[in-house]
């Protein structure tokens, strides 16, 4: 093939006329001029500025060079070329975009599916020893997190007696497990109502909660949910798994560390939001627990029916729990937890009860 065009190197108003041939290869264009060397254009790189004045002639450019044109009349003698009219590969900023966007997808890919599959694993095999130093770290790093400079770390609700009634309350919920799981539970003098598990067997109450429940049952009845959780070790998996998090943002952003972090890990510790099947399983576990103790099941769905009325769906202990499960369906399962033939006994004494109420005392 052999046909005529004019090019245009960008350095010269004047085009230079150019005979055009397809060399054996056929995959470069190959530009002759009267006087000096070849242009040869790779054919992959050629592409058609569209709206060109002609019906029947183009002008051709290169991807490599921005200025360089080539025009060519009767451009439909010559063979079809696949990428003619393709879009540039992107440069510059569009480059700079479509790598950013890679980035944050593989950013994504690593904290909402890699990590979350490796936190699984470890959880399963991360010794317990181990577990329990962990849940020992985080409560202390909790605590530091909500107190002050002024005061030191928050306070732990340590009155004798209100103490020996929650003890009591556990040694009840913990004879009815199917092996010896070891119980911590702590309350932090915090009005927040609110409890959370940590992993190695802690259980965290906030005065909030003791203050704002009714009965020693209703106590009970979210501390058999938190032992859930502590059994089927779901702390320990949100605890890798916001660590795992932390530490690829860390290496986005570089200075990602100190209070920022210990805000954001407090923050998705006490606020953890389990899956379905966690919720459900801590949900039925507590039933199970609360049933085998002679507590009535339907203090969990009491609890959360008027901390819902007072408080409404978002607040405090209804936004821990309120996660995939809808909590009218909860309430309503709780209650159904509870059969109508058995005769409950009281979790506390009244003298009991009015110590836990003063724990923080």
């Amino acid at each position: 093939m052999t046909k005529r065009g004019v090019f245009f190197d960008g350095d010269r108003p004047e085009g230079v006329p150019v005979t055009l041939s397809l060399p054996a290869s056929a995959n470069q264009l190959r530009m002759t001029p009267a006087e000096g060397d070849d242009i040869d254009w790779p054919i992959d790189q050629i592409r058609r500025i569209p709206d060109h004045a002609g019906t029947h002639d183009t002008m051709l450019r290169i991807t490599s060079d921005p200025l360089a044109r080539l025009y060519v009349p009767q451009l439909a003698d010559l063979p079809r070329w696949p990428h003619i009219d393709r879009a540039d590969p992107p440069k510059g900023r569009g480059r700079l975009a479509l790598w950013a966007a890679g980035a944050v997808a593989a950013v994504a890919i690593q904290i909402g599916v890699l990590i979350p599959i490796l936190a699984d694993q470890l959880a399963v095999v991360i010794p317990r020893q181990a577990e329990h130093a962990l849940g020992e770290a985080t409560f202390q790093q909790i605590r530091n997190a909500l107190g002050s400079d002024a005061i030191g770390p928050l306070g732990l609700c340590e009155n004798p007696a209100g103490v020996a009634a929650l003890t009591a309350m556990s040694d009840r919920l913990s004879a009815t497990l199917p092996d010896a799981a070891d119980i911590n539970v702590f309350v932090l003098d915090h009005p927040m109502i609110n409890a959370f598990a940590l992993p190695g067997g802690f259980v965290v109450f906030f005065r909030g909660l003791i203050d704002a429940a009714e009965t020693p049952e209703e106590v009970a009845a979210v501390f058999a949910h938190e032992m859930g959780h502590v059994v089927g070790r779901d702390p320990t998996r949100n605890a890798l798994r916001s660590a795992g998090s932390i530490g690829v943002l860390g290496l986005l952003f570089g200075d990602f560390a100190g209070g920022a972090v210990v805000l954001f890990l407090t923050e998705r510790l006490i606020d953890a939001q389990y899956s379905q099947a966690a919720e459900t399983g801590a949900d039925t576990f507590a039933y199970d627990v609360l049933e085998r103790a002679e507590i009535s099941p339907a203090a969990l769905g009491d609890m959360f029916q008027r901390l819902r009325d007072e408080h409404g769906d978002q607040s405090g202990v209804l936004a821990h729990f309120l996660t995939h499960p809808t909590l009218s369906d909860r309430i309503d399962r709780a209650r159904a937890a509870a059969p109508d033939d058995v005769t409950w006994q009281p979790v506390l004494t009244p003298a009991q009860w009015n110590d836990l109420q003063n724990i923080c005392d």
